[in-house]
């Protein structure tokens, strides 16, 4: 196992090194941290790390930001851009952005008064196994479609249990409509009339009861705008899952490049203190083959 890790950073680090380069680890090398290899005289997870296949998980934030209807856009503004006085080129932008728009995280406050901000948020929740449920073929027929525990059943059948500690990530297929808000939300109407036309897919709170209930994850993920589907009026997902101190990472994209399991999430949010929620760089790292 580890070694003492002097920072949070440091285990981290050790912990994605080690869900790399167990799958890989022939047994004659020495677990990371605990030695080098003797082929390459490094720590077997440096070469991990190095050798891992990193896939972007994340949107863009700009102009074509897609943003929940009674949102207000993302917008950059240019502060400086150009040669100065002294002959160097520089370039400053400022920002606005709401907490929910883009991909980003949800943290537990949004729907559990008390639970944790963006801030309070264990680093470690945020980096774990990645398991990818598919269920394109069905959101594709039905834009309404909730994943159900049927579908995670169907998954343990066909690649075991889902492991402890995992985060979920559910794989509608709706990220190949992104930018076009009409494809992607049912609408691309504006203001709080447009919610009653959201038409997406999501989680069905009987499957996030049965996760908080069976299986100890660490966070769901997924590629459309709302862990609950778009004609949720009660949200009971994001209840039940926020109540658990469950993030959500909304509008993923490129799920579709991660396999049904082995691959590392690492999903870091801006850490905006006493945040609901936050723009979030997410990416899977595959393990070298």
């Amino acid at each position: 196992m580890f070694t003492p890790a002097t920072s949070v950073t440091d285990r981290i680090t050790r912990l994605m090194a080690l869900a790399l380069w167990l799958p890989v680890a022939a047994g004659c090398e020495p677990p990371p941290g605990t030695g080098t290899s003797p082929s390459t005289g490094r720590d077997p997870w440096i070469d991990a790390l190095s050798h891992a296949e990193p896939i972007d998980l994340s949107h863009t934030y700009d102009e074509a930001t897609v943003f929940w209807p009674t949102s207000e856009p993302f917008r950059l503004t240019v502060e400086a851009d150009g040669d100065t006085p002294d002959g160097y080129y520089y370039s400053a932008n400022s920002f606005c952005t709401a907490e929910h728009g883009g991909t980003h995280l949800d943290a537990p406050v949004h729907f559990a008064r008390g639970r944790q901000t963006v801030d309070q948020i264990p680093v470690e929740r945020l980096v774990g196994q990645a398991v990818v449920v598919d269920v394109t073929r069905e959101s594709e027929a039905d834009a309404d479609y909730q994943v159900t525990l049927a579908d995670l059943q169907r998954w343990e059948r066909d690649h075991g249990r889902i492991p402890d500690d995992a985060i979920l990530l559910l794989r509608t297929g709706f990220s190949s409509r992104w930018p076009d808000a009409a494809r992607y939300l049912g609408t691309a109407d504006r203001g709080p009339a447009a919610v009653a036309q959201l038409r997406f897919p999501g989680l069905h709170p009987d499957a996030a009861r049965w996760l908080v209930a069976e299986r100890p994850i660490k966070a769901v993920g997924i590629d459309t705008a709302s862990i609950d589907y778009g004609q949720s009026r009660l949200f009971e997902t994001h209840r039940i899952l926020s109540a658990h101190e469950i993030p959500a990472f909304e509008n993923l994209t490129s799920l579709d490049r991660i396999p049904p399991r082995g691959a590392l999430v690492v999903a870091l949010p801006m850490k905006i203190g006493g945040g609901s929620g936050a723009p979030l760089r997410a990416m899977a790292l595959l393990p070298p083959s």
